[in-house]
Formats: C-alpha cells, sequence, structure tokens
C-alpha cells in the first residue's frame, strides 16, 4: 500500500446498499487514497485491525491518516485464528484504554476473518461505532466485507456469536489483491460462484468462457466479476438486512461448508470448504427434483477449473451432520437448506429426511 496522490480520474464503480442505514461499496484501482474522505467527520481516533501479513500496509495507512486522526493498530492472528472472543476482548482494551468514544471508527482491513472481527468489534463497543471494510482478499471484497454480517467463533461452531451492523463505507481497492497468493483468489472465487448459481447466470458464462482471463486479477472479465458478485449481494441485503427472508439465499453451499470448516479446526479456506457445500447443495437439490443433473455436472466443472475441491470422506457424515445441527440458520432443531429450483431460482428447502441427505452426501463423499 504505497502513498500515491489522488486521482481525479480514477475509475470508480459505486454500487450502493440501501435500506435503514445506507452505504456505498466503492470498487476500483487505487482507492487507498479515499479512506480519509470516507471517515465519519467527527471521528478523531480509528483502530486499525489488521493480521500480520498486512503490518506494512497497516502502517502506510496510519502514515496516510495522521494528518486527519489519531490510529491504533491492531495486529490479530491470521485467517480464522481471529475470530475468536479473546481477540475481540484484546481489541476492547486498547479502544478503552485510548478513550474510544462513540465518535471514533474501526478500519477493517484484511480478509474475510478480519473484516468480519472488525465488524463485530465496531457493533459492540459502546453498542455501536462506525466500521471502514478495506478487504484484501476475493472473499472479503465479494462477501464477508459487504452486508454488515458480523462475527466470531465458538468451540460449538462458526459464526454463533455475531450481530448485524452496517459498515460506514466498504473500499474496494482491487490493487490491494497484488500480493494475494493465487491459491487465495482461487479460493474467494467460489463466493463468485456461489452468486452465479443463485442470481446471475452471466457470472457463470464468463467463468466457462476462459477461467484463465476470469482468474487475472489485472483483466477487465475479473473486475467485472467482482462488482457483479458486490451487486448481487449489495441487492439481496438491501431488502433483507438481518436475514429474516430472502437473505438467506446467501447461505448456499454454507451450510455443509461450514460444518466441513469446524470439522477441519479452520485450517481450510473458506473457499474450498464452500465450493464442497454447493456439490452437496446441487445434489439435494436434484434429489428433490427441482434441478437438472446438468447443473449439477456444470457445479462441479466450474468448480473443478478453479482447482477447488469437490468431495469429502464419507466417513465424516455423522460428526458433519451433528455440526449442521447447530447451526444458527437451523430452526427448532430442523435443518434448513438453500437449493436451486434452476440457475438464479433459489428456494427454502426444510425439514429434509435425513437419509436425502445422507443420499445427497453420498455423492459428495469420497
Amino acid at each position: 500500500m504505497t502513498s500515491q496522490p489522488d486521482r481525479p480520474d480514477r475509475d470508480v464503480t459505486v454500487i450502493p446498499v440501501t435500506g435503514g442505514s445506507p452505504y456505498e461499496v466503492r470498487v476500483g484501482r487505487g482507492l487507498v487514497a479515499e479512506i480519509g474522505a470516507a471517515l465519519p467527520p467527527a471521528a478523531a481516533k480509528v483502530l486499525v485491525i489488521h493480521a500480520p501479513p498486512l503490518a506494512e500496509q497497516a502502517e502506510a495507512l496510519r502514515e496516510r491518516l495522521s494528518g486527519r486522526v489519531e490510529v491504533l493498530l491492531a495486529e490479530v492472528p491470521d485467517a480464522e485464528g481471529a475470530k475468536r472472543v479473546e481477540v475481540a476482548a484484546f481489541c476492547w482494551q486498547i479502544m478503552g484504554q485510548t478513550d474510544f468514544t462513540r465518535t471514533d471508527a474501526v478500519i477493517g482491513l484484511g480478509g474475510g476473518a478480519t473484516t468480519d472481527l472488525a465488524g463485530f468489534v465496531a457493533a459492540t463497543w459502546l453498542r455501536g461505532v462506525a466500521v471502514i471494510q478495506v478487504p484484501t482478499t476475493v472473499l472479503g471484497m465479494v462477501d464477508a466485507a459487504v452486508g454488515g454480517k458480523t462475527g466470531i467463533n465458538t468451540a460449538e461452531g462458526k459464526n454463533l456469536v455475531g450481530a448485524f451492523w452496517a459498515p460506514h463505507a466498504v473500499i474496494v481497492d482491487l490493487d490491494l489483491l497484488d500480493g494475494l497468493p493465487q491459491n487465495e483468489l482461487l479460493a474467494g472465487m467460489a463466493e463468485v460462484v456461489k452468486c452465479g448459481f443463485i442470481a446471475d447466470e452471466r457470472i457463470l458464462e464468463l467463468l466457462e468462457a476462459d477461467v484463465r482471463v476470469a482468474t487475472d486479477r489485472t483483466s477487465d472479465v475479473f473486475r467485472e466479476l467482482v462488482e457483479r458478485s458486490i451487486r448481487v449481494k449489495a441487492t439481496v441485503v438491501s431488502d433483507d438486512f438481518t436475514e429474516q427472508g430472502q437473505r438467506e439465499i446467501l447461505n448456499y453451499g454454507h451450510t455443509l461448508g461450514h460444518a466441513i470448516e469446524h470439522a477441519e479446526r479452520y485450517r481450510w479456506r473458506h473457499g474450498a470448504a464452500i465450493a464442497i457445500g454447493m456439490v452437496f447443495a446441487a445434489e439435494l437439490s436434484h434429489l428433490a427434483g427441482s434441478l437438472a443433473s446438468e447443473q449439477v455436472d456444470r457445479t462441479r466443472h466450474i468448480l473443478a477449473s478453479l482447482t477447488l475441491p469437490t468431495s469429502y470422506p464419507l466417513g465424516r457424515w455423522k460428526t458433519l451432520l451433528a455440526t449442521m445441527q447447530r447451526d444458527k440458520k437451523a430452526r427448532a432443531g430442523m435443518l434448513r437448506f438453500i437449493v436451486l429450483d434452476g440457475v438464479g431460482r433459489p428456494r427454502v428447502l426444510n425439514g429434509t429426511d435425513e437419509s436425502m441427505l445422507f443420499a445427497a452426501y453420498q455423492e459428495v463423499g469420497s
């Protein structure tokens, strides 16, 4: 994150998120220069929450903002290791010791786990301070940083503790992907694929046309995929911020995917687990009689083209089932899955017989 002057000719796409707490997602290159302007006018202090690999970028951000506000840095564990109550308490301690007030702000600089944590810390400090999300991974850009779902994990499951807290702004600077390993970029594409299947088939067509171009972070096609995915999420959360209805469709592939993450003690990349979850959801849709086998095959083909996994050990089913029964989307002990009645036609499947779930998993099991 090198310091660079404002570029008035910057090509910026603005994607609005409406509803009770509206904000903008700004997509482009060189947008780090806009972070200062995005801060609340009354902010005197900013806490930048970041993982160790982003220490240099966090320091550069502190230098950039130093003339505007006092900047505090909170270095937290990388990936899902950040999403623990002890880490949140560490951030709260910094805020308490520096007299962090309700007019101050938090910046989440990092991937999905960092932005989840930053949002949760902001939502809970003084019952809510502003948070500006600056995602540095594909997953963060198209999913975690957008929508206002914040949370931490517990020993019992993923994201079981959290809050809905809309960000003050989201800055998607594609230049921040320059140092991202390609395998991390590909893992993040799982959420892009999800958006294609639940809402925007053009996403799938672009991936099928040329996956190398689609995953080239410098290409126009890649930017289009990022923007299309953000628009899908922005549209859904604008209508249903607190997941009372339509927002559940964003969980396509996530019920089993989160169970796999828990089984792997969060050592797997989120996108890898969600990829398997989407194959399971496609198979379940097919068994429910609502999705053609060709679309199940299409799911596998697209994910495999991104080098994402599509199977998981068959013998892990009972463990996964037990975790899914504690999933936050369950109602009165009844599992709920998002299935497809076709591409772009998601719906909730309630109370599925366990034998059907196992039959679907057998198609995923290896």
